[in-house]
């Protein structure tokens, strides 16, 4: 009966989806966050909504249901904030006052925990530990993806909100069985019945102690059936609204978040919402992406906010890579920190004074950097390097990104799956790195792996093949390499002394192991560097492996860079095309305010020189309107912007 239920849902769905607009494609979107705590429930509707429209925001993601409800619920388990006065809609109140105003509302829902009178009447909807107690936190009791709760009474509580309010989107947070509580501490399996009875159904074993691959899938898979089913539920009941969670699939956007944490391993990624957005958008580009610019420096201190030359920087990132201005708070606009504000302020009045910039924008890039399975450090190693050279690129977790080429290169930091063996051999060019063994025939073969170079380099044999090493004999390995056959312009020079100073390479023995193998392979061509030479960059920065890199990328690339400019390292630079407006969108950001765990004003940049492959006719600046030189240069159309403060756009046409 359930199936047929989701099965009609789904259907009707479908095709209302298929019929509808969709604003958060089709429309230019300024985010705020409200994140309410219960003790938030008698605050005034009509001054937040001012607060919002102050900043700038033209949509609100407000707290509607889930672990307390902001209005006055009739499901059963369902609980309203009791600080909520009796009879009294919040919610319904914010919604009018946002739509007069014409901001949109995105109701949110945490289904990940509910109350104690709902665990005790029904235990069965709940996360079971190993030692078959629940998972408390502060007085509330982790639910199941694979209980009652979510499968089932979710959607009584869900379709209630849909048809009592004119919604414009609903989020999930926490949309699943997390891994810690807030503390940081472990959850492991789950042992529920409905968690043993599908687990050992679809893998024939019991459940896990701890969580491993076939688990990890299995969470995912079920993440996937309770998504299918409250999306199918939102389009029959709403469906000009947005579906928007953490996951991929099922989903109208896809959530994620800027954030920072105390605990978090240096060094600090910096381009933390250039990363999530061009991988959202580049993954699935029939989804948007809402990249969340956390305001505070970490949970257990929510009310400390982040320097706002990160948050700044992090929203034009947001804005140069597809997506728009979203900025997330923990309560209400009336912060025991404000510094944020402003800069919030200031960036939206930006993005609103040029909005037809930021609807359709599409990644221009030539050059796919893969993110599949890719271990973080070897992942953002080579994210660095493209960004530090100015190399326009797209990032997908997704394969059929292959397809919507014509891609000049792809990128595979750790390893490559057997799927893109076609393609090279079909005519493309592929850079693959790490010691893990791409699944593609006829590479070298492996003949021993090495976990313990400390003290080890490689002997740089062919200067011609790679010119930017020209002054510079040897580099350094440190980490796991895959020794293979063939013969290489770079080779291994073992582990030997390094103390003391006397002592240093007394040893020294240079061998022929390769360090780096080029292959053609059918009509494409491969290079290989079977060592985490993207994660050694990200460490440590060692000029030599960024030079590595971007010497094969432009032999391998056919027609020579997209993009060649002056510009600072640190001056992040980005290209989109609106296809509907036929024109290139050059965004720059001025990411030179950096400086480890600080961020300060970036610094002023005058005279940069940008030349970009392609036929234009006209360029123009968009802050200030004034109107630049064209001229042909090297192949490409060359301008020069004047002045860079902390971001600035380009309009190519």
């Amino acid at each position: 009966m359930r199936k047929r239920l989701l099965a009609t849902l789904a259907a009707a769905g479908a095709l209302a989806c298929a019929a509808e607009p969709r604003w958060w494609m089709d429309e230019p979107v300024r985010l705020v966050q409200t994140n309410l705590r219960e003790t938030d429930a008698n605050l005034d509707a009509a001054r937040l909504v001012q607060q919002v429209a102050d900043l700038g925001a033209n949509a609100l993601l407000f707290g509607m249901g889930g672990i307390r409800a902001y209005y006055p619920t009739k499901v059963p388990f369902h609980y309203p904030s009791p600080f909520l006065p009796p009879g009294r809609d919040l919610f319904g109140e914010v919604l009018r006052e946002a739509h007069k105003r014409g901001i949109r509302v995105i109701g949110r829902f945490d289904l990940s925990k509910s109350q104690k009178e709902a665990f005790d009447a029904h235990p069965e909807w709940f996360f079971k530990r190993a030692n078959g107690e629940p998972a408390e936190y502060n007085g509330t009791y982790a639910t199941c993806i694979n209980g009652g709760y979510y499968r089932e009474h979710a959607l009584k509580i869900l379709a209630e909100a849909l048809e009592r309010y004119e919604v414009d989107g609903l989020f999930f947070n926490m949309f699943g069985n997390p891994g810690s509580d807030y503390s940081g501490r472990p959850m492991g399996t789950c042992r529920c019945d409905g968690c043993k009875k599908r687990f050992e159904a679809r893998y024939g074993r019991p459940l896990p102690e701890k969580p491993d691959a076939d688990y990890r899938e299995f969470m995912e898979i079920s993440r996937n059936e309770v998504a299918a089913s409250i999306a199918a539920l939102i389009r029959s009941k709403r469906p000009r609204a947005a579906f928007l969670t953490y996951i991929q699939e099922h989903v109208d956007g896809i959530m994620s978040e800027s954030n920072t944490a105390v605990d978090r391993p240096l060094p600090l990624w910096p381009y933390s919402a250039s990363d999530n957005v061009n991988r959202a958008r580049n993954s699935e580009p029939d989804k948007m992406a809402f990249n969340l610019c956390m305001a505070f420096v970490d949970i257990p201190y929510r009310f400390a906010h982040v320097p706002p030359a990160e948050i700044r920087a992090r929203l034009f990132q947001n804005m140069a890579n597809g997506a728009g201005p979203s900025f997330a708070m923990l309560g209400t606009p009336d912060q025991e920190d404000r510094r944020a504000l402003p800069v919030l302020r200031s960036v939206n009045e930006w993005h609103k004074k040029h909005e037809e910039l930021y609807v359709g924008q599409q990644s221009a890039a030539r050059v796919l950097l893969l993110s599949m399975d890719a271990r973080q450090a070897d992942y953002r190693g080579f994210f660095r390097i493209l960004s530090e050279q100015h190399i326009p690129f797209a990032v997908s977790t997704n394969l059929a990104a292959l397809d919507r080429g014509p891609w000049d290169i792809v990128i595979a930091p750790d390893g490559a799956p057997a799927a893109l063996e076609k393609w090279v051999r079909a005519g493309g060019r592929l850079l693959v790195a790490g010691a893990r063994e791409p699944a593609i025939q006829g590479l070298p073969k492996p003949v021993r792996r090495w976990n313990n170079t400390r003290s080890a380099y490689f002997r740089i044999r062919d200067h011609s093949l790679l010119p930017s090493l020209k002054d510079t004999d040897v580099m350094f390995l440190d980490g796991e390499y895959l020794e293979t056959e063939g013969t290489s312009p770079l080779t291994l020079i073992p582990p030997a002394r390094f103390g003391p100073p006397e002592r240093v390479w007394t040893d020294k023995v240079e061998t022929q192991k390769p360090g780096l193998l080029m292959t053609e392979l059918g009509a494409g061509k491969v290079a290989w560097i079977p060592w985490q030479v993207g994660a050694l960059y990200y460490r440590h920065s060692s000029a030599p492996h960024a030079a590595l890199v971007a010497d094969l990328i432009d032999r391998l690339l056919p027609a020579g860079r997209q993009l060649v400019t002056n510009a600072h390292p640190l001056v992040e630079i980005t290209l989109m095309r609106q296809p509907a407006r036929a024109r290139t969108l050059v965004h720059f950001v001025n990411l030179t305010g950096h400086s480890q765990t600080g961020w300060f004003d970036p610094i002023p940049m005058r005279g940069i020189r940008v030349e970009v492959s392609g036929k234009f006719k006209s360029a123009r600046v968009a802050g200030t309107g004034e109107k630049l030189k064209l001229s042909a240069a090297n192949g490409r159309m060359a301008f020069l912007l004047p002045k860079l403060d902390a971001y600035e756009v380009v309009v190519l046409e």
